[in-house]
């Protein structure tokens, strides 16, 4: 059953930071929008996210109960040496989920929709920021579980180079992720056309931010390329990304929006397959050589159990009502 657990893990992670970068990317593409433009943009937006945005933080809901519950010690430590950056990226989550209700339902049109748009898309950026930074403190080996002082502890192991370049590559996704998943949310074909020149941006920046991370991982001695290319899957996940990479600028060219869409997601799946299998089954790596392994550092078999029949079941009520929900936002008339 752990195996179950493990799976349901890297699952609802990998749905939230596609589901939820293209929710977050929104309020970033927003952000960098032409002025002149801004006020379109903010609507595609918010049409293109409507079908998700009160939904895709069960992911992550999902990802800390699996935690919580199957594997405590991995959560304490999360909880406690990330707790800085664990803060302000909820922060940023309810500032931005507030903000974004606030300026699309609040029946007097006034100054603090101004405010609202600001808080909305520089939390936007801020929250896939914070997430990528928790991310890379928890495979670069960054925490330290023997410091002795609070700066070493509770800020070093997460203000980082490499953790910020990591948080800068996330940030980076989940703009592209936006700007792939609005083209089709738009019939007017000179938005689709702007919204294609922004997603082949987009792509383009993902070349560099990721090549900014690979710089620094070089600089501060990490090995990232080794973690990737030490086993064939790291391969033949970093090939299919950019297979799928050239098959996305190829499908944007020929104006195929829907394989476009499923070429990102797929992006995405490899990148965080490629990273996360060659860690597996460890999850988080310290400072100081020890490791905490998904398949020996969990809680009672007997709570894996319950949990993994619960994820089970529950996915069976919960899956069929999310992809309907999904579908009748997708049947709503386009901008």
């Amino acid at each position: 059953m752990i195996y179950v657990v493990t799976a349901f893990l890297w699952v609802s992670t990998c749905l939230y930071l596609i589901l939820g970068g293209a929710d977050f990317g929104a309020g970033i593409v927003e952000l960098f929008s032409e002025k002149k433009y801004k006020s379109q943009t903010k609507k595609i937006m918010y049409n293109s996210i409507g079908p998700i945005w009160e939904a895709n933080h069960m992911w992550l809901i999902i990802a800390i109960v699996i935690l919580f519950v199957g594997f405590p010690k991995m959560y304490a430590d999360v909880s406690n040496y990330l707790h800085i950056p664990l803060v302000i990226m909820l922060l940023g989550i309810i500032a931005r989920g507030t903000s974004f209700t606030f300026r699309n339902y609040d029946a007097v049109n006034d100054k603090w929709h101004n405010l609202y748009d600001v808080i909305f898309t520089y939390s936007s950026v801020v929250t896939p920021l914070f997430l990528g930074i928790i991310s890379g403190s928890i495979v670069s080996g960054s925490i330290d579980n023997q410091a002795t002082s609070f700066q070493d502890a509770y800020i070093f192991s997460w203000l980082s180079w490499f953790n910020v370049s990591v948080g800068l590559f996330t940030v980076v996704i989940c703009s592209f992720l936006a700007s792939v998943y609005s083209i089709q949310s738009v019939n007017n074909q000179e938005d689709k056309t702007k919204l294609r020149k922004r997603a082949k941006i987009y792509t383009t920046l993902i070349f560099v931010a990721g090549g900014i991370v690979f710089a620094v991982s070089v600089w501060k001695d990490i090995p990232l390329l080794e973690w990737i290319t030490k086993q064939i899957y790291g391969y033949i996940a970093v090939s299919l990304a950019t297979i799928s990479i050239i098959a996305l600028i190829y499908s944007l060219n020929k104006k195929k929006d829907q394989l476009t869409k499923v070429y990102a997601g797929l992006i995405v799946v490899m990148i965080l397959f490629a990273v996360s299998y060659s860690h597996f089954p460890n999850l988080i790596l310290f400072k100081d050589g020890t490791k905490l392994s998904l398949l020996k550092d969990f809680g009672a078999e007997s709570t894996i159990n319950m949990l993994a029949w619960a994820l089970l079941l529950g996915s069976v009520f919960i899956l069929p009502f999310l992809f309907y929900l999904i579908y009748s936002f997708n049947q709503r008339q386009k901008i």
